[in-house]
């Protein structure tokens, strides 16, 4: 732990995946794409569920956009771990609750979520207070963004192992760095052994969507720039694969909502669907 460091409350944007996700177990009829309730417990904010962004059908598409990728990455996780991968990395983690609420995997793992220290030191206060011994903690990686410190440094001194596969994962984030550090951060990932996968989701750029999802988009960017979190990077699938490419992985595809919704939500009888607006990257070294 950084000393000294101070608890800050989690990002708006990480309580309020953590209480879609909670939503849609509470709401939504059987079977759950997606069961976390762990991340309400750690929020603890009473009432939540009157919150107005928590409106059942304001939040539809939303929610259903946060446990389709939930999903998938503990899909792919699930498979990477049977390929014998014992590394996980989580960048941005939030209020991840994986190492809690799948043993089953996570005792095959060692699992580094990175994020800023304050939020951090709060998560580790929250999941002690609300029961979570120790032992059931990943290694957490403090970066101060703002400081100048290297994530990539950062992980390896925590225990990561460059020589052995790793799967990282970053949902969430790209929107909100610019291109340049989205490539950073893509050839430092390339460096890991041959085996390793990454998995990020993006934001399709606005000429991409149509007139509907265009509107909406403009209204979620015009909030985000007034709250002081502008997205930076919007991308087609065809620049996130190049990228990809360019950085040094061997194979990569695009993961479109359409295929979330296939794979996901195709059976359901609820009208439950995400937008399609975000798409998965998916890249191997």
């Amino acid at each position: 732990m950084i000393p000294n460091m101070q608890i800050v409350s989690p990002e708006h944007t990480a309580v309020r995946v953590a209480l879609w996700r909670a939503l849609h177990v509470k709401i939504d009829p059987l079977p759950h794409v997606f069961t976390d309730l762990i991340g309400s417990k750690l929020v603890a904010e009473d009432n939540w569920q009157s919150r107005p962004d928590m409106d059942p059908d304001f939040s539809k598409n939303m929610r259903a956009s946060i446990v389709g990728r939930a999903r998938f990455i503990e899909d792919l996780v699930e498979e990477q771990v049977k390929e014998g991968v014992t590394q996980y990395v989580i960048l941005g983690a939030g209020l991840d609750t994986f190492a809690q609420r799948r043993l089953e995997i996570a005792s095959h793992l060692n699992i580094f979520e990175v994020d800023r220290p304050g939020p951090q030191a709060w998560k580790k206060k929250r999941l002690s207070e609300i029961g979570f011994a120790a032992t059931n903690w990943p290694h957490f990686v403090s970066v101060d963004f703002e400081a100048g410190q290297s994530w990539w440094e950062e992980i390896i001194a925590a225990g990561l192992d460059i020589r052995r596969p790793t799967i990282v994962v970053s949902t969430g984030v790209s929107m909100y760095l610019t291109k340049e550090a989205n490539l950073k951060t893509f050839s430092l990932i390339a460096k890991l052994a041959p085996g390793s996968t990454f998995a990020m989701t993006f934001m399709l750029s606005l000429d991409l969507l149509d007139a509907t999802e265009k509107s909406s988009m403009e209204f979620v960017m015009k909030k985000t720039q007034e709250a002081g979190t502008p997205f930076r990077s919007l991308f087609s699938p065809q620049e996130i694969l190049t990228m990809a490419k360019e950085t040094g992985f061997k194979k990569s595809k695009h993961i479109s909502a359409n295929d979330l919704y296939q794979r996901y939500f195709s059976k359901r009888t609820d009208g439950l669907k995400a937008g399609n607006a975000e798409g998965f990257l998916v890249a191997t070294i």
